[in-house]
């Protein structure tokens, strides 16, 4: 059964906690500490195979789980790390992040983290100085990211076949390619899509046959998105038109109209094919190319049969030059290029070195924000939440280090001046605690 798309939820693995251990042997008074540091939990990570052709498998497990780092422990033991979750996903997946893409895989082996795991605690080894000598303090591990992922199948192809249903589409790719798609007289045949690989003096071409369009396609009716999702990616588009259609000019015109309001498939290089040719007089065949061309002036028109094996050597030619024309178009430019034209968009010389502007990394770790909702005060910033997802708030000498983490970033002044009162409720990356000491 072939899916493209599913909906799964990634949880990566938790980072273990660090431990609080000193060190106990017989003649060595006061060891000092040796507490060991937690595990990185693990992450769950895509990689694109290119034995896998549907999103079915995650219809029947939609919760993608990695490992949890382990726990640290005494004489300085470092816990494991967890696992990675390593998912294989078909070539051409996309995932999604709150509507946003996170990933897009298109080569065979490519990877990508989705949901990466949280970092291990330090142990109180970690936290001896010469004023500390014997720490209390340990960090526990952070959580992992977990989310639900969006995955989306586009099929990566060199052609792909566009036309009405019943243009011929399924019988053009079972003659030219290996492909064995289900074939009969009637419309809708295909109604998943279908990969076949034909050859053309000695280079493969990667053809996608899909399900055929009707008028109103791009607004989803019929087969609608389905369908153009898989065009969406492809080189080349290969129009076939029966050639005992009423009025070819208007079967083109149809398909096209639907093409132009998704995404920039109107402007995607086209050939068109005037399919079943066999047993058609010279004559019958000219006027439906001509009913195309008073349409499009520019359109390349070949006439074959696939039944009879005829003109298709040619077609699959002009394909395969178009398609590494396309791709050769589509390759990045170089950093040299990118500067160039850069450059010259600005109006600035190409030889004229380029402005630097830099940032301090320091200052980007920093930045914090505090907003107050009624008596709570919420505290956003990169570095204070991480350090506050590493503290065990039920540890009193954790809880002060964090509280004398803020007073250095200087959050505590800001809440003293927002009016935060020794009891007011302090939030920080969804933990909660109060500006000062409690008694315990």
């Amino acid at each position: 059964m072939f899916v493209d798309t599913a909906k799964v939820t990634v949880k990566a693995g938790k980072g273990g906690d660090g431990a609080v251990s000193f060190r106990h042997e017989i003649y060595i008074p006061k060891g000092g500490p040796d507490g060991g540091d937690g595990g990185r939990g693990g992450s769950v990570i895509f990689k694109a195979d290119k034995d896998t052709n549907t999103l079915l498998d995650f219809r029947y497990n939609p919760i993608l789980t990695a490992e949890d780092g382990k726990n640290g422990a005494g004489q300085r033991s470092a816990g494991h790390s967890g696992k990675d979750l390593v998912v294989e996903v078909p070539i051409g997946t996309i995932v999604y992040r709150d509507g946003q893409p996170i990933a897009d895989l298109t080569h065979d082996g490519e990877t990508a983290v989705i949901a990466k795991g949280g970092d291990g605690g330090f142990g109180n080894a970690h936290f001896k100085s010469s004023t500390r000598q014997a720490p209390r303090i340990a960090e526990v591990g952070e959580p992992g990211e977990e989310f639900e992922a969006e995955l989306e199948l586009k099929l990566l192809a060199d052609v792909g076949l566009v036309g009405l249903p019943n243009a011929g589409k399924s019988t053009f790719l079972s003659v030219v390619t290996n492909a064995k798609p289900e074939i009969a007289d009637y419309p809708f045949t295909t109604i998943t899509p279908n990969l076949g690989v034909a050859t053309v003096d000695g280079k493969d071409l990667l053809i996608a046959d899909i399900p055929g369009l009707i008028e109103g396609a791009s607004e989803g009716k019929g087969l609608g998105h389905a369908f153009l999702r898989h065009v969406d990616r492809t080189a080349v588009l290969l129009h076939l038109i029966d050639a005992y259609a009423d009025d070819a000019g208007q079967a083109y015109e149809t398909i096209r109209h639907e093409l132009a309001k998704y995404h920039d498939l109107k402007n995607r290089p086209e050939i068109v094919a005037l399919t079943k040719t066999e047993g058609l007089d010279a004559d019958i065949i000219e006027l439906q190319k001509q009913s195309i061309l008073a349409k499009n002036p520019d359109a390349t028109i070949y006439a074959i049969s696939s039944a009879a094996h005829q003109g298709l050597t040619e077609l699959l030619r002009a394909l395969k030059q178009t398609a590494e024309q396309t791709a050769k178009e589509a390759q990045p430019k170089t950093p040299a290029d990118l500067q160039t034209s850069s450059s010259q968009a600005n109006g600035q010389a190409a030889d004229e070195p380029l402005p630097v502007i830099s940032l301090s990394p320091k200052a980007l770790k920093d930045t914090w924000t505090v907003e107050q909702q009624g008596d709570k005060f919420i505290v956003k910033g990169e570095k204070i939440e991480k350090f506050t997802r590493r503290t065990d708030l039920n540890n009193y000498a954790s809880l002060n280090r964090l509280r004398d983490i803020m007073k250095k970033l200087g959050i505590r002044a800001e809440l003293t001046t927002r009016g935060a009162k020794d009891d007011s409720i302090i939030e920080i990356a969804g933990k909660e605690f109060t500006l000062v000491e409690e008694d315990w």
